[in-house]
C-alpha cells in the first residue's frame, strides 16, 4: 500500500497539459507523485504515512450491525520539508494481477459501447471512460488498467511501476531517478543503474518485456464450488441486487497477434472496466485523468475468494479499509447505492449466500 500525491492545477500550462491528457495529475512539487517511505542508501525516505480510524457503524434490514473502519490519512514525519497546502492524498493497496493479458485482450469498441456517461437508459449506472496518454503512441488511449483507468496497457502500467515504486528506468519511463523532484538534490544526483548493457536503462527491453509477459500471463484460477446450492442461490441474488450493472460477467477477447491463447475467448472477470461514482464516502477527492475524485473503475472479480490464501489478508477496495467482501460491499455508494441497499437487506442466509457465490470466482 502506497500513498498518492498530487495538487490541482496552478499554471495555464499545467491546465493544457491536464485538458490535453499529456499527464493525469499534477505531481507535488517537492515530494513527487507518491510517497516514497524507502530510499537507497544515502538518501533520507520522504516521509510515513498515517493512518487514524474510526468506527462506523451500519446497520442492516434485519437489524444485525456491521461495524465499518472509516480511515484517515495524513503524512508524518517529512524528510524534505512541508507539502504543498493543497495536497492531495490518494491511499493505493496493489490490485490482484490475474488475468491482465486477457482484459486487454477485450476490443475498446466493446469497452466504448457498453459506457453510457449520461444515463442514457435511465438504470442510474452511468460508466464512463478514461481517456489516458500512451508514453508509447503519444497519443490518447483507452485507460483500463489502474484503480482509475489510468493506464492503457500493461507494457505502461508496469513502466510506471517500475520507476514510481522502484525507481528503475525503463524504455518507457527513462528518469534513472524515478519519482523524485528537482527539490531532491541528493536523490536526483546519487549514483544510478542505468548502463549500456540494459540498453541505456536499469532494465532493458529484453528484460522488461519479459516482466511484461509475464505479466499478462498469470493465469486466472478455476472457479470453485459452482454446483453449489448455496452458490447458484447467490449467483441469482448477485443479478437481482444490481451487482451485474457494473460487475460485467462475461467479456469476449479479440484476437492478439502472437498470444493464441489470450485470443477469441469467453472470459468472466466481472467488470466493465468502466468508471462509476462510488459516493462520498469512498471519494478520494483526487481527479486522475479523466476520472474525478469520486470516481473508481470496477474491479474485476474474479479470483477474489483466494485473497487470503494468495495475499494473507482479505483487505479489499482501494485503500483496503474493508476487511471482508461483506465491507466492501457496505462501503458502495453513489451508482451503486441501490446494489449495497439491496444487500443489505437481505436475510442474513440471503447475504452468505451472495457472498457465497463471490468467493467462488
Amino acid at each position: 500500500m502506497f500513498l498518492r500525491l498530487s495538487i490541482p492545477p496552478e499554471t495555464e500550462e499545467q491546465k493544457q497539459l491536464l485538458a490535453d491528457r499529456r499527464v493525469k495529475v499534477i505531481p507535488e512539487p517537492t515530494y513527487g507523485g507518491q510517497l516514497q517511505n524507502f530510499a537507497v542508501q544515502g538518501v533520507p525516505i520522504e516521509g510515513h504515512m498515517r493512518i487514524d480510524y474510526s468506527d462506523k457503524p451500519v446497520t442492516l434490514g434485519d437489524g444485525s450491525v456491521v461495524v465499518l473502519q472509516q480511515p484517515r490519512y495524513s503524512v508524518t514525519d517529512l524528510g524534505y520539508g512541508p507539502l504543498h497546502p493543497q495536497t492531495m492524498l490518494s491511499p493505493r493497496v496493489a490490485p490482484q494481477m490475474i488475468g491482465l493479458g486477457l482484459l486487454e485482450a477485450i476490443p475498446e469498441e466493446a469497452i466504448r459501447a457498453a459506457a453510457d456517461p449520461d444515463d442514457e437508459n435511465g438504470d442510474g449506472i452511468s460508466g464512463r471512460i478514461n481517456e489516458v496518454w500512451s508514453l508509447k503512441d503519444g497519443a490518447t488511449r483507452l485507460g483500463r488498467f489502474g484503480w482509475k483507468a489510468g493506464n492503457p496497457t500493461v507494457e505502461q502500467q508496469s513502466a510506471e511501476a517500475f520507476s514510481g515504486d522502484i525507481g528503475i528506468s525503463n524504455p518507457i519511463v527513462t528518469a534513472s531517478f524515478g519519482d523524485c523532484t528537482d527539490n531532491q538534490k541528493v536523490c536526483v544526483t546519487a549514483p544510478h543503474g542505468d548502463s549500456d548493457r540494459q540498453d541505456g536503462h536499469e532494465i532493458g527491453r529484453e528484460l522488461f518485456d519479459l516482466v511484461v509477459f509475464y505479466s499478462q500471463n498469470l493465469a486466472v484460477p478455476p472457479r470453485r464450488r459452482t454446483d453449489d446450492p448455496q452458490t447458484l442461490a447467490g449467483k441469482t441474488l448477485f443479478t437481482t441486487a444490481g451487482c451485474v450493472s457494473c460487475h460485467t460477467p462475461s467479456h469476449q477477447t479479440g484476437d492478439i497477434p502472437g498470444q493464441p491463447h489470450l485470443s477469441n475467448q469467453k472470459i468472466w472477470p466481472y467488470t466493465d472496466l468502466l468508471l462509476h461514482d462510488m459516493g462520498d464516502d469512498l471519494a478520494d477527492n483526487r481527479p486522475e485523468g479523466g476520472a474525478n475524485g469520486r470516481e473508481w473503475r470496477t474491479p474485476p472479480l474474479w479470483g477474489i475468494g483466494l485473497t487470503g490464501a494468495v495475499s494473507r489478508h482479505t483487505n479489499f477496495l482501494h485503500d483496503g479499509r474493508a476487511r471482508s467482501i461483506e465491507e466492501a460491499i457496505l462501503w458502495h455508494g453513489g451508482e451503486a447505492k441501490n446494489a449495497r441497499d439491496a444487500y443489505a437487506n437481505l436475510s442474513r442466509e440471503e447475504r452468505d449466500a451472495l457472498l457465497a457465490f463471490v468467493k467462488s470466482l
